[in-house]
């Protein structure tokens, strides 16, 4: 029996400790090379995009000699504004990647030796370049479509008769949302958060091309989509896949979703969801990369994404 890949050595090609052993020097080389590949670690103005630029030696920073802007390796990324060195930012996407489910911010922090504030905004940075790519994404070919919800839980009462009907409106909490996620077959993963499955018809139209194999379950709000689709179902009260129609690929998708909430965070707040869905989406499609082409990517994506207008001083509101 073959060994999965997960397993074996090709899977880990990054070490934790070579990034925690890195100089600061050593580190602000790396970002280098990450943010800008194209010039082989040469620094361009994030401001006018000139390529003639010197480095100061006394400070690590840089000057155009375009327009006279002084910058640093992270001006202009998620990272501006830093107050950490660059190789505690490498350290928390090493630890970020590695962590299959997710990693919660109190573990991140006590790793990075931080704050449990710094790390949750780390975290969500992180969670916001991984997801970026996701703005303008369309789908097509076969396309799977589920939705699940997630928060809202009400803890039931001690004794059976003081119990009410969960399933009645007037006896929840009103915070319940669900996560409908849109996945290609051998491609990638979609999710979005609505207040209900039939809430999502819209965008799944405007997210799925004309003329894609739309695959979804027996439930009543994915009715509207054969209008538009080749649609076929599978009602999952009788089997969970009749005839080769199944949603399993968005099922697996829910499946790591659910044990990061378990698992990791215990719980997700509905006006954050959609961050841990991106991050989750993320993960499911390079699930059988290497650990070193995904802290590539996420360094990359972190080194590429513009300043947070969501996270940036969160806690200065």
């Amino acid at each position: 029996m073959s060994q999965h890949f997960l397993l074996s050595a090709k899977a880990r090609t990054l070490s934790v400790v070579k990034v925690a052993r890195m100089s600061d020097e050593e580190a602000r080389q790396v970002f280098r090379s990450i943010r800008w590949a194209d010039t082989d670690g040469e620094p361009v103005c994030p401001q006018c995009g000139c390529a003639a630029c010197y480095e100061y030696k006394s400070r690590p920073i840089f000057k155009c000699k375009g327009c006279g802007h002084q910058f640093s390796v992270t001006s202009g990324t998620i990272f501006a504004s830093r107050k950490l060195p660059v190789r505690d930012y490498l350290l928390a996407i090493a630890i970020f990647v590695n962590a299959v489910k997710g990693i919660s911010a109190l573990q991140l922090g006590r790793d990075l030796d931080v704050q449990y504030k710094t790390a949750y905004v780390l975290a969500h940075k992180l969670r916001e370049a991984m997801a970026a790519d996701h703005a303008d994404m369309t789908l097509s070919g076969e396309v799977e479509v589920d939705g699940a919800y997630f928060g809202g839980y009400v803890k039931p009462e001690n004794r059976k008769e003081d119990r009410k009907d969960l399933r009645l409106k007037r006896n929840q909490t009103g915070k319940r949302r669900v996560v409908v996620v849109m996945r290609e077959r051998g491609g990638r993963t979609l999710p979005f958060v609505f207040k209900h499955e039939s809430d999502s018809i819209e965008t799944i139209r405007a997210r799925v091309e004309t003329g894609t194999t739309v695959i979804a379950d027996e439930a009543s709000s994915w009715d509207a989509l054969h209008a538009r689709y080749d649609t076929r179902r599978v009602n999952h009260s009788v089997a969970f896949m009749d005839e080769g129609v199944c949603t399993n690929m968005a099922e697996s998708y829910f499946s790591r979703l659910r044990r990061a909430e378990i698992g990791q965070h215990h719980k997700i707040s509905g006006a954050y969801l959609y961050a841990y869905a991106g991050e989750m989406a993320w993960r499911e499609d390079h699930r059988r990369m290497d650990n070193g082409k995904l802290f590539a990517l996420t360094a990359a994506a972190a080194a590429a994404h513009p300043v947070s207008r969501a996270w940036k001083g969160y806690w200065q509101r």
